[in-house]
């Protein structure tokens, strides 16, 4: 999906205060449901992907923690 999601003002909100190029925000049965939203500059979305393979294998690798 383009344009503002559902969580995209929080995202916003995130960046701004990180001062960030770019963020994902992941939210799991937040007040408006489970979704997500993605904020950055073209280069940085494209390495969305493998950014994300980078995480997911870390945390399986039990080299991140998800609190519950």
């Amino acid at each position: 999906m383009d344009g503002p999601g559902k969580y995209d003002q929080l995202a916003t909100y995130v960046r701004e205060q990180a001062q960030a190029e770019g963020v994902v925000v992941m939210v799991h049965r937040g007040d408006k449901g489970s979704g997500f939203s993605v904020q950055g500059p073209l280069p940085y979305l494209l390495k969305l992907p493998e950014l994300l393979r980078l995480v997911a294998d870390a945390i399986e690798e039990g080299r991140m923690t998800l609190n519950n």
